[in-house]
């Protein structure tokens, strides 16, 4: 009996980032008071005119770029007519027939596999407002109508649950940091949805529709669970019929809203009252030539750098440390450092306090400094953990700040090595546990030493004069 073959496509509805409106003044903002960021436009008045946001287009071809899109130059919006209480026009507008990207690829890697995973098509269009039920009732908040959105949409060629995830995550990656959205999924400013299909033969199955996926993890599952319940209909000889549903997390599986009896017809025409844009190729440049460096371009910088891999991906998780750390990139400085620093404590105190980088006085030559000392072995790790306070929340120098906490750390190499020869001596077991390759003897001896000398001591040098004093008395 051979297995079924999955076969799932995604379509995500990304929230642009701008300062209003696709087709209003409205302002594009998320948690304002109910129906407060609205106009006649929003509601869809009789006699309004949509006008196109420029900066909705600007961005568009931005995210075309970073996914690889080819840039379609003259294009027009177009009328979805469906009528439904979210969308007071009865028509949405958005690109059915000359949406501004199509052909793109996004490359995923799966434990050192490469996959294109291929764009079939972006377009531009406004969102409809929110629905929020209330028992018996449905409440309507235009504030999210009329915001810009780009719709993308894969070609059926992802093959599980683990490829969708890894597409969904380097997509919101590209997308972040090329400034085109937030991709909040909790805020709604990525929305999935997830269609698979599954058969014993390369035709395709019958294509089932999971709505408005919360997460990407929730994405996985719902996915899988889709597999599944389609394979345990099949084996039973139950034919499939096209139909939406969605994923219930509280259930942890997905949940019918409606079969597709027939095709929707949205009788799609051109909008009359906005004009055909046309894109230049000086235009398009300009825009391209201000994205700013992506995720994959700072991997192989921050290599060259030294950072390892762990670093690596912390910091183009976090912008913040990330914009901060790009100042450091030109400087002379141990980078590998640098970066434990801001993702160690100065996070960890970041967190704790609940604020930004912003709030304290750190500059990147302020950091520099701190690690100039720490390379010098006049501050050890232990120091920073005690003075960070007055180094994140005060100009005063960090020479000043040394001498007022009396910081005086042992350098002295023979003093060391002192201590070192008399503890060996005084842990003959740990010495065997050495000698027979177990790696908790160091930490054990390196405790021992810390204790020893009260923490007052550069670990690096500790550390490397006592696996020096190890070799000798063993040998």
């Amino acid at each position: 009996m051979s297995e079924y073959k999955p076969v799932i496509g995604i379509e995500v509805h990304v929230e642009v980032k701008t300062n209003t409106k696709l087709f209003s003044n409205s302002l594009n903002s998320y948690g304002s008071l109910a129906n407060s960021l609205i106009n006649e436009v929003d509601l869809g008045y009789p006699g309004t005119l949509p006008t196109v946001n420029e900066e909705v287009i600007k961005q568009a071809i931005k995210a075309c770029h970073v996914l690889n899109c080819s840039i379609r130059k003259k294009m027009h919006f177009d009328r979805k007519n469906y009528f439904y209480p979210d969308n007071s026009k009865n028509y949405q507008i958005t690109q059915s027939r000359t949406p501004i990207g199509y052909d793109g690829y996004l490359e995923i890697n799966d434990n050192g596999k490469t996959k294109k995973i291929f764009i079939e098509e972006m377009h531009i269009e406004e969102d409809t407002c929110k629905s929020v039920h209330r028992k018996d009732k449905t409440l309507l908040d235009f504030n999210r109508s009329g915001i810009p959105l780009i719709e993308i949409v894969t070609k059926p060629c992802i093959s599980n649950s683990k490829e969708a995830k890894l597409y969904l995550e380097k997509l919101k990656e590209v997308l972040l940091y090329a400034n085109v959205s937030d991709c909040k999924m909790e805020e709604g400013s990525l929305r999935a949805d997830a269609n698979v299909s599954i058969s014993k033969n390369d035709k395709l199955g019958t294509k089932i529709e999971i709505k408005n996926i919360g997460s990407i993890t929730n994405v996985g599952l719902a996915i899988d669970k889709e597999i599944k319940r389609q394979e345990k209909l099949l084996d039973k000889g139950i034919k499939l019929k096209e139909e939406t549903r969605r994923y219930d997390d509280k259930i942890g599986d997905t949940i019918l809203m409606r079969v597709k009896e027939t095709g929707n017809d949205y009788r799609y025409f051109p909008d009359a009252d906005i004009p055909f844009i046309e894109l230049t190729d000086n235009y398009i440049n300009d825009i391209i030539n201000s994205i700013p460096k992506l995720p994959d371009e700072l991997r192989i910088i921050y290599k060259d750098l030294g950072l390892n891999d762990i670093n690596i991906n912390k910091l183009l998780l976090n912008r913040d440390l990330n914009n901060f750390f790009l100042n450091l990139i030109d400087k002379k400085t141990n980078h590998q450092k640098c970066a434990n620093l801001l993702l160690g404590d100065i996070s960890y105190y970041l967190n704790k306090n609940d604020i930004t980088l912003n709030d304290t006085t750190l500059s990147t030559n302020r950091l520099i400094e701190v690690v100039d000392y720490l390379d010098k072995g006049i501050l050890i790790n232990k120091n920073i953990k005690d003075i960070l306070d007055k180094i994140l929340e005060t100009d005063k120098l960090i020479s000043d700040i040394i001498k007022e906490e009396n910081i005086n750390n042992n350098d002295n190499v023979e003093e060391i090595k002192l201590i070192i020869k008399e503890i060996i001596n005084n842990n003959l077991n740990a010495v065997e546990d050495y000698k027979n390759g177990h790696d908790r003897a160091i930490k054990y001896f390196m405790g021992q030493i810390m204790k020893q000398t009260k923490g007052k001591i550069n670990p690096e040098i500790a550390n490397k004069l006592l696996i020096e004093e190890l070799l000798i008395f063993i040998s």
